[in-house]
């Protein structure tokens, strides 16, 4: 199974190949196509490439499946014998995107095989 671990918003996603993730708001229309640059982690089954913070030369390719809000949230204050009631709500807005293709450079592999080499030997 190929996965890959990517940043967005601050947030870290598992992105697999096929799968659709939920990832805070991005400003992109729906139908269009979205590249994460920041992969932290690319697996695929095998052989596990981890960045120093960040994968060089790799991405995720993923396609904007829908512009949605999560469930609401109540939120209440109270306190006792002084007459203070505040109840309020909040819908996280949420972008939901499929992953189309996870793609990692030639020269990332190597410089990932070369980090394995030196750190077993």
């Amino acid at each position: 199974m190929r996965y890959a671990i990517v940043e967005s918003g601050g947030k870290q996603y598992k992105a697999v190949e096929g799968q659709a993730i939920e990832v805070g708001r991005l400003d992109v229309e729906v139908g269009k196509k979205v590249e994460l640059d920041l992969v932290l982690l690319v697996s695929d089954g095998e052989n596990v490439s981890i960045g120093t913070p960040h994968i060089a030369g790799a991405k995720v390719s993923a396609t904007v499946v829908a512009q949605d809000k999560g469930p609401k949230i109540t939120v209440f204050k109270y306190k006792p014998k002084i007459r203070y009631r505040v109840k309020t709500g909040h819908r996280q807005h949420f972008t939901r995107l499929m992953i189309d293709k996870i793609d990692v450079k030639s020269g990332a592999k190597k410089a990932a095989a070369a980090k394995e080499t030196a750190a077993e030997s």
